[in-house]
């Protein structure tokens, strides 16, 4: 499982190099997420939320608000929850969907330019905002099915079934670059699409995460031990602060490295599944090993 994930690793950082604008897009979502995020955080503020939270009163405040107002909190919290659900997703789709739009171009034998990936991710604007409410739904579903840290069986219900919408979503995003599906049919198209490429999906999905992992361990230990070590011995709350920074950089820059390469391996994988190849990056040796059609 390793070497087959390593070997798709090493193809997608190929057609990374050739394209390494490539990486712009996970940046251009990661800012994207960080505005949404902060925009969101001021009227959870006005409605008292992170003050209910603070004293460990959430659900009780919720519920007196929802007694005494009729609903404020509780009804204006789902809401809000639901619109960042929302937002959220559209922001990463619309990045992704550039992302997967221009690696799909390179593998084809185009070469493709950011503006490319911008230009196929403003043509399915619609699709995107539809998918993205499809999902923000799954989330919000998800979300109550978990419920508080206490509830064991709801976490492990809600981690089950997460991980098989993952699985069966895995390749909507081509599915509708390429077919140009509406969401709907775009979920279906790709779960059939999963008949075939089961293993090879849930392995490399899985390898790549491993080897993301081993990555910020390595930088743990590389980056942040030395840094933790003289932060410590000078006592200075600048290089404390200067020491997170590089840190927090460091695993910045790894996470929108392999968010790249997921793109890319996603854009690979519809190639194969759908045409039986996925391009000159990936040797017809390394796919026979890690993809097997049933």
């Amino acid at each position: 499982m390793f070497g087959n994930s390593w070997q798709l690793v090493k193809a997608s950082y190929s057609v990374l190099q050739k394209d390494r604008e490539l990486m712009l897009f996970p940046l251009f979502s990661t800012i994207g997420l960080i505005i949404v995020t902060i925009s969101f955080m001021i009227p959870l503020a006005a409605l008292g939320v992170f003050d209910a939270a603070t004293s460990g009163a959430a659900a009780e405040t919720a519920s007196q608000t929802n007694t005494e107002g009729g609903g404020g909190v509780g009804i204006g919290f789902f809401v809000i929850a639901f619109l960042f659900y929302l937002v959220t997703y559209t922001v990463i789709i619309y990045s992704n969907t550039a992302l997967i739009g221009a690696a799909l171009m390179r593998l084809r034998g185009e070469d493709p330019t950011f503006r490319d990936g911008l230009q196929i991710a403003n043509q399915r604007i619609g699709t995107i905002i539809g998918y993205a409410a499809i999902s923000a739904t799954v989330g919000m579903i998800l979300q109550a099915i978990r419920g508080d840290e206490d509830n064991i069986f709801g976490q492990i219900v809600a981690a089950v079934i997460g991980t098989a919408w993952s699985l069966i979503t895995f390749l909507v995003i081509p599915v509708f670059v390429v077919e140009n599906l509406n969401p709907i049919d775009a979920i279906k198209r790709s779960g059939t699409l999963l008949k075939s490429t089961w293993g090879e999906n849930v392995v490399a999905t899985f390898g790549m995460g491993i080897i993301q992992f081993v990555a910020m361990i390595v930088i743990a230990i590389v980056v942040g031990a030395p840094v933790y070590l003289i932060a410590s011995a000078t006592g200075s709350s600048f290089v404390v602060g200067l020491g997170i920074a590089i840190v927090v950089l460091a695993v910045a820059i790894v996470s929108l490295f392999f968010a790249a390469l997921n793109g890319i391996f996603q854009a690979a994988l519809y190639n194969y599944a759908t045409e039986g190849e996925a391009g000159e990056f990936f040797p017809q040796g390394t796919l026979e090993g890690a993809f097997h059609h049933k």
